[in-house]
C-alpha cells in the first residue's frame, strides 16, 4: 500500500508540476498572442483583376492570385471535398481533433500511411500568424491561437478564412482563383472530380499540383473521392462517375482562350495612374468595353494575316541547334531541355528535327508528339533543306524550327515572324474599344502598337484631305488632272523632288471620286497646295490629329506625318458618326471586392458640342469612302462582306515600310496596320490592299454578321446633281469645277486658297516647299 500510495502521490505531484508548468507557459505565451480581431472582417490582398464586357476574366495583376469568396457563395461539393481531404470532424471538434490526432498516431506507429493531425482552424492560425518551422514553441503557439480563433469566430468563418487563404500553387490563393487557374472556370461550376483535384492540393501544392505532376495529383484526387464517399457527403455511383471524368486543364497555350494581354495591359496602367501601389492589393475589379467575340476575332484576324505575309518571305533558319543522342531516354530529356526556351506561340508551335531531307522532315514536339512534313508544307523553307544552304540556315537532325497546321489538317514549317501588327476596332457611336491587339504577341512584344506605334498613315490619310477640300468648293464631281508634278531644286531650294503614283501611271483628268478610288497621289498634291497646307493642318485637327505630327507641307497629301492605329480608329469614327467627334474609351465600370462601385462611366450622347465636322462634308465623304470599297482599291471589301455600308480606305506608305486599312461600317469602325518595328520594306508588291484589307475583312465577318444594313439618310445641305452629291451651295456652276487641266476653268478665289496648279507657285507656298527640303 505504501508503493501504492508513494506511486499515486508522485504522479500527483507531476500533474501538478505539468499544470503549473502549462499554467505558467500559457500566462506567459497568451498575452504574446497577435492580435486576430481582425479576422472578424478578413481582408486579404487581393489581386486587380480585368474583365470583357461579359464578365470574362483577361487579366490578373498581383503577387498573388486570390479571389476573396464568402462562404454563403462557395458550393457545397467544394466544401464538402475540403472537409473530406482535410478534416472531416471540423464542425464537430473545438479546434483540436483529438480523435483524429489518435488515429493519426496509431496510423503512424503501424507504419501505414502517415497521416496528419492538424485541424481547419490549425492551418488557419499557421497560415496567417505563424512560420513554417517544426518547433515546439511553434506547435504550443498554435494550439493556443487554433482555441483563440474558435472562441472569436464561427466555424462557417473560419472554414471561409481557409478557402480563402490557403496557398494552392500556380500563383492561386484560396480554391475560387485556384478554379480558375487550373480550370478556367468559375468556383461555382466545379464538378466533382475538379473539387476532388483541388482539395487534394493543400498538403503538398507543388508536388501535388496536377499542372507540374499529374500522376500523382491524380492519386490524391482518387483518395479525396474515397474519403467523400466514406464521409457520406457521395455516393458510390457518384464517386465512380468522379473517378472516370476526364478533367482538362487550362493551358496558357491554349488557342481557344481569349487573348486580351494588351487590353488588360492597357487598364492596368490606368488603374495604377488613379490607385497607385494599392491597384494590387485592394480587389479592384475592372470591367471593359471589350466584346469576346470581337477580340477573339480580331486576335485571329490579325496572327492570320502576318502569317500569311510570313509564308512568303525568306526562310530565315532554325531557332536553335542541338546535339541529340541516339538513347530514348536520353533524346526525351534533350528535346525537353531544347524546346525549354522556345514554348509553343499560339498556333505556331515548337518542334526538334529528328530526319531531315529534301522530301520529307519528321521532327518531335514537346508534348511527344512525332510528326511528318512533306509536300507543300516544306515549300515555305525550301532554302533551309537545299543541299547549298548554309549552316545557319540548314535544316538537319537537332534542329529547332516552328511549324503550324494547315486549314486542311497537315503540317508545315514555318516560323516566328519578325513583322509587327496592330488591330482597333471600336463603336463610333459612342467611341467603346470593342477590340483591340497591339501586336502579334504579347509575350514576345510588350509595345502596344495601336496606341504607342506612331507611323506613316500614307495613302489612308487622303480622306481628311478631300473632307478640307469640300469645305472650300471641291466636290466628288470637281475633276483634278492626274499628270505629273516636279519641284526642281530652284523651287525646293534642296534636292529635286517628283512625287509619283503608286503604280507609276498617269491618267490624265479625272473625278475627285474616282482619283480617291484610284488613290492617286498627284490629284492630293493638287488638291493640298490649292486648299492651302495651312489650312488642311489646322481642319486636321478636327479628327483628333496633333498639328506637330503633320507639318505643313506638301507631303502631307499622302500620309507623310505620323498617326497611331487608334487615333485612325478615331478619325475615321467622325465619318462614321455623322461628324462627331468621341473619344475612345475602354473601362466602364470599377468595384471593390465587395462589388460596391466606384466609377461608372456612362457613354457619351452624341451632340452638337461633340461635332467636329458638319454632318453634309461627313455625308459626301461617306459617299466618297464607299466607292472607295465598292470599286475602288478596297472594292475586296464589299465584294466579299456582300453588304453595300461598307466604308474605308486603303494605306500604302512609300517603299512599303506600313500598310493600312482604315473603314467602318456605321456601327463599327477598324484600323489594321503592318510594318516592321524598325521601319523596312515589306515588299515591292506589298500593299494595305493585299496585307491589311484582308485582316479588316475577316474581323468584320465576324463583328456585323447579323448587323443591319444601314441606310443612311441624306441631310440637309446636300443635292444629287446628275447622280453625284454636292453641296447645295456649291453645287455645278457654283463650285470649283477643274483643277490644273489646260481646258478647265480656274477655280474661284474666294472657294480655294493657293494658287491653281500648273500655274508658277505662289511666294509663300514657295517658302513652305523650301522649309520642307531645308528641314
Amino acid at each position: 500500500m505504501r508503493i501504492v500510495l508513494w506511486a499515486l502521490g508522485i504522479a500527483a505531484a507531476g500533474a501538478v508540476a505539468v499544470i503549473c508548468v502549462i499554467a505558467v507557459a500559457l500566462a506567459v505565451a497568451y498575452p504574446n498572442l497577435p492580435d486576430i480581431s481582425e479576422l472578424s472582417d478578413y481582408r486579404p490582398k487581393l489581386p486587380l483583376r480585368v474583365f470583357s464586357s461579359e464578365g470574362i476574366l483577361i487579366g490578373e495583376f498581383g503577387e498573388e492570385r486570390r479571389n476573396l469568396t464568402p462562404i454563403s457563395t462557395i458550393p457545397k461539393v467544394m466544401k464538402d471535398a475540403v472537409l473530406a481531404a482535410e478534416d472531416t470532424r471540423f464542425y464537430d471538434h473545438g479546434g483540436v481533433d483529438y480523435k483524429g490526432m489518435l488515429r493519426a498516431g496509431l496510423a503512424n506507429m503501424n507504419r501505414v500511411k502517415s497521416q496528419g493531425a492538424s485541424t481547419i482552424t490549425m492551418q488557419v492560425a499557421r497560415n496567417v500568424y505563424l512560420s513554417s518551422e517544426k518547433t515546439l514553441t511553434r506547435k504550443i503557439y498554435e494550439v493556443l491561437l487554433t482555441f483563440k480563433l474558435e472562441h472569436l469566430l464561427t466555424k462557417d468563418q473560419i472554414l471561409e478564412i481557409y478557402l480563402n487563404q490557403i496557398y494552392l500553387g500556380n500563383r492561386a490563393y484560396g480554391f475560387a482563383a485556384a478554379s480558375e487557374a487550373y480550370f478556367g472556370k468559375p468556383l461555382s461550376d466545379i464538378t466533382i472530380a475538379q473539387a476532388a483535384m483541388l482539395a487534394g492540393l493543400p498538403k503538398a501544392p507543388g508536388a501535388n499540383n496536377p499542372v507540374n505532376n499529374p500522376a500523382r495529383a491524380r492519386g490524391r484526387q482518387l483518395y479525396v473521392i474515397d474519403r467523400m464517399q466514406e464521409a457520406g457527403f457521395i455516393t458510390a455511383d457518384q464517386a465512380a462517375e468522379a473517378k472516370k471524368e476526364e478533367l482538362h486543364l487550362r493551358d496558357a497555350a491554349d488557342p481557344t482562350r481569349l487573348h486580351a494581354e494588351y487590353v488588360a495591359e492597357t487598364v492596368r496602367q490606368l488603374m495604377y495612374a488613379q490607385y497607385g501601389d494599392s491597384t494590387y492589393t485592394r480587389g479592384l475589379k475592372v470591367y471593359t468595353t471589350l466584346v469576346a467575340a470581337d477580340q477573339a476575332a480580331a486576335y485571329r484576324a490579325l496572327r492570320k494575316g502576318i502569317m500569311d505575309y510570313e509564308r512568303r518571305q525568306i526562310y530565315r533558319g532554325p531557332e536553335k541547334f542541338v546535339d541529340l543522342p541516339n538513347n530514348p531516354k536520353e533524346l526525351d530529356e534533350a528535346v525537353d531541355d531544347a524546346l525549354a526556351d522556345h514554348p509553343d506561340n499560339g498556333d505556331v508551335m515548337s518542334a526538334v528535327v529528328l530526319k531531315a531531307s529534301t522530301k520529307e522532315i519528321t521532327a518531335v514536339r514537346g508534348n511527344g508528339d512525332t510528326l511528318q512534313i512533306v509536300g507543300d508544307g516544306l515549300k515555305p523553307a525550301q532554302s533551309g533543306l537545299s543541299d547549298k544552304a548554309p549552316p545557319n540556315i540548314k535544316i538537319r537532325r537537332g534542329a529547332v524550327i516552328r511549324v503550324a497546321k494547315t486549314p486542311k489538317g497537315a503540317w508545315e514549317i514555318t516560323q516566328l515572324p519578325e513583322v509587327e501588327g496592330a488591330f482597333v476596332a471600336m463603336d463610333p457611336r459612342d467611341g467603346a474599344v470593342k477590340a483591340m491587339i497591339g501586336g502579334f504577341d504579347f509575350d514576345k512584344n510588350k509595345f502596344n502598337h495601336v496606341t504607342q506605334a506612331w507611323r506613316q498613315p500614307g495613302s489612308s490619310f487622303k480622306p481628311f484631305i478631300y473632307s478640307a477640300a469640300l469645305e472650300k468648293g471641291f466636290t466628288p464631281g470637281t475633276v483634278i488632272n492626274d499628270a505629273p508634278l516636279f519641284f526642281d531644286a530652284g523651287t525646293t531650294g534642296g534636292q529635286p523632288w517628283e512625287p509619283k503614283n503608286y503604280d507609276g501611271n498617269f491618267e490624265g483628268p479625272m473625278s475627285m471620286r474616282r482619283a480617291l478610288m484610284k488613290s492617286k497621289n498627284m490629284i492630293s498634291i493638287r488638291i493640298l497646295q490649292s486648299i492651302g497646307t495651312r489650312y488642311a493642318q489646322d481642319w486636321i485637327t478636327n479628327f483628333g490629329f496633333e498639328r506637330e505630327k503633320h507639318p505643313a507641307y506638301l507631303p502631307m497629301a499622302l500620309g507623310a506625318g505620323s498617326v497611331t492605329p487608334m487615333q485612325m480608329a478615331t478619325a475615321y469614327s467622325v465619318f462614321a458618326n455623322g461628324g462627331y467627334r468621341v473619344n475612345p474609351y475602354l473601362v466602364t465600370r470599377v468595384t471593390d471586392h465587395k462589388d460596391k462601385v466606384l466609377v461608372d462611366k456612362q457613354p457619351p450622347l452624341l451632340n452638337e458640342t461633340l461635332r467636329a465636322i458638319p454632318q453634309r462634308n461627313a455625308y459626301i465623304m461617306d459617299s466618297l469612302l464607299q466607292s472607295v470599297a465598292s470599286g475602288g482599291t478596297a472594292a475586296k471589301a464589299q465584294a466579299t462582306l456582300k453588304r453595300t455600308d461598307i466604308y474605308g480606305k486603303t494605306g500604302t506608305t512609300n517603299d512599303s515600310l506600313d500598310a493600312w486599312f482604315a473603314g467602318f461600317q456605321p456601327t463599327m469602325t477598324a484600323v489594321a496596320w503592318m510594318g516592321y518595328d524598325t521601319p523596312r520594306k515589306l515588299g515591292d508588291r506589298e500593299t494595305g490592299g493585299g496585307l491589311s484589307l484582308p485582316i479588316w475583312i475577316t474581323y468584320m465577318e465576324t463583328a456585323i454578321k447579323g448587323v443591319p444594313v444601314a441606310e443612311v439618310p441624306a441631310p440637309s445641305g446636300v443635292v444629287n446633281v446628275g447622280g453625284e452629291w454636292y453641296y447645295d451651295d456649291y453645287a455645278p456652276g457654283r463650285g470649283v469645277a477643274a483643277l490644273g487641266v489646260e481646258t478647265g476653268p480656274t477655280p474661284p478665289a474666294e472657294a480655294i486658297s493657293g494658287a491653281p496648279i500648273g500655274a508658277a507657285p505662289a511666294p509663300e507656298e514657295r517658302n513652305r516647299i523650301l522649309d520642307l527640303f531645308r528641314n
